[in-house]
């Protein structure tokens, strides 16, 4: 092995660890190297959007949008404990999308079954006093619309093949099975039935104390240091370059179009072809995108 493929077997082996457990390599035989029946096939636009390293940057803007929901935020806040063990919370996220993604229907009912059987245990109240559940289908919905549109977003601009507008239908309506049997409710189907869903909750969306604590730490105190900060800085950049501009305010983010539209692309893109040199076609899934599963 030459020296140059040895350090990107390094990196990648060190990427594998962090964001996707110890045991990331044996998830991954299992998840894609087990013989059986699949709820999507190799050519499903779902496989091609979750399989593409734009997936670090869709599932960052995911938790930044996602936050704006005072109930969710607070559920999160509450119940996680991403700020003591934020990788593994990232593992068991990535876990769950491979499952449900690749794996055999008998593992990615078992995934399903082990969300639900948690969220029925997360409950409480905001301190406004207002109370929530995690098995609210309102909000299983809100965190379905707010990550599915990251995915696809970060997948139209820093993907390599982006998805023409049949092949975007297709890609919400396959993520909404998934939705479904998670207890969402009226889960869009297609691309503009997910921006109208995205505007049907702007309403219920605001700043929260919460929602501010998880956007500092996850834009400016995260988990990593030396040379993957660097990398992480423009992961960071790509994601607050394609929120929409009305959630830049509400996480005190800055709203900056000329500056998305050139630093925070070129970040994204750096960001993008230097994972897929590092990972050498290792499913993003298996290596960290985030969410609120």
């Amino acid at each position: 092995m030459s020296p140059v493929a040895a350090a990107r077997q390094r990196l990648s082996d060190v990427l594998l660890s962090r964001v996707a457990g110890p045991d990331a390599h044996d998830a991954r035989q299992r998840i894609h190297g087990e013989p059986g029946p699949r709820w999507f096939a190799a050519q499903d636009p779902i496989q091609r959007v979750h399989g593409d390293a734009s997936m670090y940057v869709g599932g960052l803007r995911a938790l930044l949008l996602q936050s704006l929901h005072p109930l969710a935020m607070a559920a999160v806040a509450q119940h996680s404990d991403y700020r003591n063990d934020p990788w593994g919370r990232l593992a068991r996220t990535s876990t769950f999308i491979a499952e449900t993604t690749y794996a055999r229907v008998e593992d990615a009912e078992r995934a399903i079954a082990v969300v639900c059987a948690v969220h029925r245990h997360v409950t409480g109240t905001t301190a406004e006093g207002r109370p929530y559940r995690a098995d609210d289908p309102h909000l299983i919905t809100w965190v379905h619309v707010a990550e599915i549109d990251s995915f696809l977003t970060a997948h139209q601009v820093f993907g390599t093949r982006p998805l023409d507008a049949a092949e975007s239908d297709a890609y919400v309506a396959q993520a909404a099975g998934v939705a479904r049997k998670l207890g969402g409710t009226d889960v869009p189907t297609t691309a503009a039935e997910l921006a109208a869903a995205i505007e049907r909750y702007r309403p219920e969306l605001e700043s929260t104390p919460e929602a501010l604590e998880a956007a500092e730490f996850l834009l400016h105190r995260p988990p990593v240091t030396g040379v993957a900060r660097a990398g992480y800085g423009l992961i960071g950049r790509a994601a607050v370059a394609t929120l929409p501009r009305w959630a830049r305010e509400p996480l005190r983010l800055p709203d900056r179009p000329l500056r998305d539209a050139t630093a925070g692309r070129v970040a994204g893109h750096l960001a993008t072809r230097s994972l897929r040199w590092v990972l050498g076609g290792v499913a993003p899934v298996e290596t960290g995108v985030a969410g609120a599963h």
